[in-house]
């Protein structure tokens, strides 16, 4: 009976470890509110909470192209080479543009040696602030805002300068939403943090199931995030990059 039970948790643990070094690349489609036409079938490959993972070629060939490449933040934690995180950009770089949002495990390392790590690596830092693509004459805003954690998030500042009616906002916490108001005009929200419990039961789960959620004026997406935390292991929230056209 022992021996039974310690092949089935060497079992369970070595497809836990699996679960959450997968390359999974999920494929979203989403229809947001007062997208403009210039914009339908505009790409946007978003992967959060990478921590220790390393990007490779796995990744990037399930990938495609895309219009813009957004890391919800998470990029690193305490231990992680700056090596590691230069060439993860490097590879993401591959698939479109590189933007960041930070997030609370960020802050683990220099926080100004990973801020030149990121920018001297060609991605574009959103820090309580905003870009504006244009096609056709036609603007579509994306905002992006410092992490909630450690109160160093300014949503007003974010969509301060944006000028269109539809506005995409990345932020790391998806507690973010206590904050959204009607008149910034936000119609989609991409977040990760809670690794969508990371180790579910069921519906049993120590943090926000991930998933797509429906805010009735804008989507919200909490992503399960891309790496793990403390324990490299996943049971009913796999780990995922996504793929998301804009419909």
């Amino acid at each position: 009976m022992i021996y039974i039970f310690l092949v089935a948790s060497f079992i369970l643990l070595l497809y836990m470890y699996i679960e959450a070094h997968r390359n999974r690349v999920s494929l979203d489609t989403v229809n947001i509110d007062n997208l403009p036409g210039s914009f339908k079938n505009f790409k946007i490959f978003f992967i959060s909470d990478i921590h220790r993972r390393t990007i490779t070629n796995k990744l990037i060939e399930k990938a495609e192209k895309a219009d813009i490449v957004i890391i919800g933040g998470d990029l690193v934690e305490k231990g992680v080479p700056m090596d590691r995180v230069e060439d993860n950009i490097k590879m993401l770089s591959k698939i479109g543009p590189v933007h960041f949002v930070w997030g609370n495990n960020d802050y683990d390392v220099d926080i100004n040696y990973l801020k030149n790590t990121i920018s001297n690596n060609g991605a574009i830092i959103l820090d309580n602030t905003s870009i504006s693509l244009k096609r056709n004459n036609e603007v579509l805003d994306i905002a992006g805002i410092n992490d909630l954690s450690f109160g160093k998030d300014r949503l007003e500042d974010a969509v301060m300068n944006c000028s269109s009616s539809c506005r995409i906002l990345i932020s790391h916490n998806p507690d973010i939403a206590k904050k959204i108001k009607k008149e910034y005009q936000i119609r989609l929200v991409l977040s990760g943090h809670t690794h969508g419990g990371q180790i579910r039961l069921g519906t049993l789960g120590i943090a926000k199931r991930g998933g797509w959620y429906d805010e009735g004026y804008y989507k919200l997406l909490v992503s399960n995030g891309f790496g793990a935390t403390h324990l490299p292991l996943r049971l009913g929230a796999p780990c995922e990059a996504h793929l998301i056209t804009l419909g």
